[in-house]
């Protein structure tokens, strides 16, 4: 009689392949929790960064608030005596720093997760292309609970 978890090659047991997390379920949930809400302040922050840019290149303007045209006006980009804050630049300076969090959100589940680098190339491409970010957290976070509960037996790391 044959067993059935020997290769039909070498005629060796082959052992389940055992999956290592870099960090506990808990951390790694912790994580994917972080970095979920960060994808979803990017994507929104991003759609505002694509109304500023149509507003600056397409309408040669800026958005400003507060100032004398009412709560929220635009104003002409070569026009330098404004008063309020000034929301297109606001907007970028906020993304970009944003971004810079959804970085390191990003590169915390994947060396948790000990993904492939091709995976945090494409997770971090979700914070770039307007509405990415939403797509791909919803299959990362997908994937990573789908390998979470295929390997209960790597929870406890320490």
């Amino acid at each position: 009689m044959t067993d059935p978890a020997r290769t039909a090659e070498t005629g060796k047991t082959s052992k389940p392949k055992k999956r290592r997390f870099g960090g506990t379920h808990a951390q790694i949930r912790s994580a994917l929790g972080f970095y979920k809400v960060l994808a979803y302040v990017t994507g929104v922050m991003l759609l505002l960064v694509v109304v500023e840019m149509v507003a600056s290149y397409g309408f040669q303007s800026h958005i400003i608030a507060g100032g004398e045209g009412g709560p929220i006006s635009f104003v002409s980009k070569y026009v330098d005596n404004t008063t309020g804050l000034n929301l297109s630049t606001a907007v970028l300076i906020v993304h970009g720093w944003l971004y810079v969090v959804y970085l390191i959100a990003d590169f915390r589940l994947w060396q948790l997760m000990r993904w492939p680098f091709s995976q945090f190339i494409i997770i971090a491409l979700g914070g770039v292309v307007p509405l990415l970010s939403f797509i791909v957290e919803r299959r990362i976070h997908r994937r990573a609970e789908a390998e979470l509960a295929a390997h209960p037996e790597a929870a406890p790391r320490y």
